[in-house]
């Protein structure tokens, strides 16, 4: 365990982050999913701007990398396009 009081500080703050990000990374998974699972092209058009608002904001506070999530953005608009 840390001895030094600045390194306790930063254990702590590194467990927040952690737990901040897998709560936003999760988030938009499930967010993800429930677009995928619709078949209606028009609510699916709807939730798509949100999710990549989502995917961005993830990519700004780098929870992931900025070329994974135009990837994810990318996939998503070619399956929503997809939808007859």
């Amino acid at each position: 365990m840390a001895n030094h009081k600045a390194t306790k500080k930063d254990v702590r703050q590194s467990e927040k982050r952690r737990d901040r990000n897998r709560y936003y990374g999760k988030t938009t998974r499930n967010a993800i999913r429930a677009l995928l699972a619709t078949d209606n092209k028009t609510e699916a058009q709807e939730g798509l701007s949100k999710v990549v608002a989502m995917i961005d904001k993830l990519a700004k506070r780098n929870v992931i990398h900025k070329n994974k999530a135009n990837n994810l953005k990318s996939g998503l608009v070619k399956r929503i396009n997809a939808i007859a």
